[in-house]
């Protein structure tokens, strides 16, 4: 273990971080993607300094594999991309550069100041940037040249303590980003680490603050969640904090209201991912699958009707999730299949004006206890997948003579 400092304005040396040697934290050189490697390599040799850092080292010093390698530089992102022409800038707040090897995605980003407070997205100093981070087990910084850990807040006690801690004061910290608090019930839903009471009392009294986010990164975080192999952990303990009401509040409801619909969710959701391989549609499969079950009459003659109703019916239910058509679609013709019933590809709009039957909701059994009937067809359908582009029409002004005399 060694020290690192730095210098006070007065310049006396100051203790800032600690860093630990291959033999202390104990991440295996084999288990780090060779791309992120390549990565931090190029950006060293051009001079600027790089790690690996966030959740990517915390599973690697957990002995799991890293789904996303995350990379920080003090290379600004006009920078970056220029040594990488693989990458594209991306970004409005603050700019990031997606470096791509095939189907991989690398995110580099630089260091973050605190010159203008806890928000600013101006550039900054590593030490700047480590304090804008959400809790310690994600703040650790990893050179896979050198192999060592560099560690500005005490990240790595917290990991051989089982704890999240956050780094940003708890007055703050959601308020500038409510998603954290999904955030931490997950990180400690996958590593079994403890929230301590602060902790557990602010995110429960500050759920709330999840309702104003955007359904994009609400089903951003779905999808991770669905997609992880502790999806049923992770679900069960957002119920827990009063989060999930806000990610997925009709199966929240439904599950506070039906024991038995709560534990064949969460039994759905727990045999996900178990074999790594998932076919299309399965995993959001999994949010819709109960519900439907007992929403659809499965004796019902009319198989593209019963199924438009379904499709209807399973977008309402996974609101304010708004999946992909195709995805969604995947999932609802799985359930089918798994109840005999193969549906050929139903067109709910033909030449972009509504069929007969589409233009009044179509009538379907109210499941009891969900409030949920199945609005219009054009009401759940994403923009641009279905119905009529209106054209706009030029209008052609005549080409006039600038010789000409004007009139009146």
């Amino acid at each position: 273990m060694r020290i690192r400092y730095g210098a006070e304005k007065n310049g006396k040396p100051v203790k800032k971080a600690i860093v630990y040697t291959q033999n202390e934290h104990g991440i295996s050189f084999s288990d780090v993607d060779s791309d992120a490697v390549y990565i931090t390599e190029r950006l060293r040799a051009n001079g600027f300094e790089t790690y690996i850092v966030g959740g990517a080292v915390r599973d690697l010093m957990l002995r799991k594999k890293p789904k996303d390698f995350d990379i920080v530089s003090e290379a600004s992102p006009t920078r970056i991309k220029k040594i990488f022409r693989n990458a594209r800038v991306i970004g409005r707040r603050f700019r990031l550069v997606h470096v791509y090897f095939g189907t991989k995605i690398f995110e580099v980003s630089t260091f973050r100041s605190l010159k203008d407070g806890p928000t600013s997205n101006t550039f900054g100093t590593i030490e700047e940037d480590v304090l804008r981070r959400d809790f310690s087990v994600n703040a650790l910084f990893y050179d896979p040249g050198t192999q060592v850990v560099v560690d500005y807040v005490g990240g790595m006690k917290d990991i051989r303590n089982k704890l999240i801690r956050p780094i940003i004061p708890l007055s703050f910290i959601f308020k500038d980003d409510p998603v954290r608090m999904i955030r931490a019930v997950k990180y400690a839903a996958t590593t079994g680490f403890r929230i301590p009471l602060t902790l557990r009392w602010k995110i429960k009294k500050q759920a709330p603050l999840l309702a104003p986010i955007s359904p994009s990164r609400l089903t951003e975080e779905i999808f991770k969640i669905i997609h992880s192999p502790c999806a049923a952990a992770i679900t069960e303990s957002l119920e827990y904090f009063g989060l999930y009401e806000y990610l997925q509040p009709n199966a929240s409801r439904q599950m506070k209201e039906s024991e038995k619909f709560r534990a064949r969710y969460l039994k759905g959701l727990g045999e996900l991912n178990r074999n790594g391989n998932t076919k299309p549609g399965e995993t959001l499969a999994a949010l819709i699958r109960d519900y439907l079950v007992d929403f659809i009459d499965w004796d019902a003659e009319g198989l593209t009707e019963n199924y438009k109703i379904a499709f209807m019916a399973a977008r309402q239910f996974v609101l304010p999730m708004n999946p992909p058509r195709m995805e969604l679609d995947h999932a609802v013709r799985l359930i089918f299949a798994e109840h005999g019933q193969n549906v050929k590809k139903v067109r709910f709009f033909d030449r972009g004006k509504p069929q007969a039957q589409d233009r009044e909701p179509l009538a379907a059994p109210d499941f009891p206890g969900s409030g949920i009937l199945p609005p219009h067809p054009s009401a759940v359908l994403p923009a641009g997948e279905g119905g009529a582009k209106k054209r706009r029409r030029r209008r052609h002004k005549p080409h006039s003579n600038p010789a000409a005399p004007k009139t009146e």
